[in-house]
């Protein structure tokens, strides 16, 4: 005999009102008209020796940690539903610090088709590119509690701009996918640029094999054009000297990325609820190519810049126990930067160089562990440690999280 529980209760509930996949296309909220509402709370204790810098790359806008000790983390405010028979709209704000304020963030906001037939639907608004396999994910969603650290050099953390997005679903016993995107552009690694020059195409190639196995493969492709991308960098002066302010800023740019992905999940007893075995991979290699320009005071320097960056990461996830989980990732990065001097104004090509950091072309390699214990499917604790070398240094990390949902949240993808 079936009982109702209060659990049972608030399960059958959630299920009632979360969006669920189309027959054809985009999603089919179960609650009519009314939006489906759901926050995810998140919170982070940290502990880490050192600032963490990419050396080789310009950073983008949110790589960077936490604060040291507790601090907030990607909360984040979703709402979704059918506007009507043809289209479905969700909207994501982010809530999180930075430099001691809370920022309020629209992450996506974006329309979608319903029931255009023939496997097609359209998508117009902000949201996250489909490039990659991780990328499309929202942050709470992520087995880490950071983005692999070739998203972070390549993309600052996740790639989303606002845009037009294409896709057609094959109608074929195995599972394939075609999209293409035409954004702004202006997200880095893009920067300010006249308007839609970012343009994205991908695949996407799945399956199962028997009943407790399946796999999917991906390529993509990324291309934007920017007028400038700003950065900042900090350096610091000698004996008594105060910290003084330096500015890169990349004028006149050109980037191309290339990804490949793949993803294979292994349930022993056919049951991925109980135990489950994931291994999921990523290559990512990014072209670029523009005007360098380093000011610090009254000094300047501009180069001609051409960078080649590639990295990948490879992880394994095994749900041991219906409510814990563990994992282990590996990634690197590398960077070959050429420049060439232009114009020089108090400051060498040494000098530039050694005050970005942009000189470097050491590898770069993190470590990462984590624990995790869910008591439902609503509630997440983390325990992680992150090891990263590179050259002659080092640094460690350690993060204790909490990940709560509230309200009613789609399921995810695969």
């Amino acid at each position: 005999m079936f009982k109702l529980t209060p659990a049972r209760a608030c399960a059958l509930a959630a299920c009632a009102v979360a969006p669920v996949a189309g027959a054809q296309t985009g999603y089919i909220s179960g609650n009519e008209f009314n939006p489906a509402i759901s926050l995810i709370l998140d919170g982070r204790y940290t502990e880490y020796n050192d600032a963490m810098e990419l050396p080789g790359f310009q950073a983008g806008p949110e790589a960077e940690l936490p604060e040291k000790g507790f601090s907030l983390g990607h909360s984040e405010l979703t709402l979704s539903a059918n506007v009507d028979d043809r289209f479905y709209g969700s909207a994501s704000l982010a809530l999180h610090e930075h430099e001691g304020a809370t920022e309020v963030e629209l992450e996506e906001a974006y329309l979608e088709t319903l029931g255009l037939g023939g496997g097609a639907s359209v998508r117009f608004g902000r949201f996250l590119s489909w490039i990659g396999y991780l990328n499309q994910q929202h942050e709470h969603s992520w087995s880490f509690y950071d983005a692999p650290l070739v998203y972070q050099a390549m993309f600052g953390k996740t790639l989303y701009d606002d845009g037009l997005q294409l896709r057609w679903l094959a109608p074929t016993d195995l599972y394939l996918e075609l999209g293409a995107e035409l954004t702004r552009g202006d997200a880095f690694p893009g920067g300010e640029n006249d308007g839609n020059e970012g343009k994205a195409l991908f695949v996407k190639l799945g399956g199962d094999l028997g009943r407790n196995q399946s796999w999917q493969l991906g390529a993509s492709a990324y291309r934007t054009a920017f007028h400038e991308r700003s950065g900042e960098s900090h350096a610091h002066g000698h004996g008594e000297e105060e910290e003084h302010h330096a500015e890169l800023v990349m004028e006149d740019g050109e980037v191309d990325i290339l990804g490949v992905d793949a993803v294979w999940k292994w349930a022993p007893t056919g049951n991925a609820r109980q135990q489950q075995l994931v291994l999921q991979a990523e290559y990512l290699q990014r072209d670029e190519s523009a005007n360098a320009v380093f000011s610090e005071e009254d000094n300047s320097i501009v180069s001609a810049y051409d960078g080649e960056h590639d990295g990948y990461y490879v992880q394994a996830l095994y749900r041991f126990h219906p409510r814990w989980r563990t994992g282990v990732r590996y990634g690197s990065v590398e960077a070959d930067n050429r420049f060439r001097v232009l114009e020089s104004n108090g400051i060498d090509l040494e000098e530039f160089l050694e005050e970005t950091e942009l000189g470097s072309n050491e590898p770069i390699e993190r470590r990462s562990v984590m624990l995790e214990y869910n008591h439902s499917e609503f509630s997440r604790l983390r325990l992680q440690y992150n090891h990263r070398d590179w050259g002659e240094n080092r640094d460690d990390l350690w993060v204790l999280q909490y990940n709560m949902s509230l309200g009613s949240h789609g399921a995810h993808g695969f």
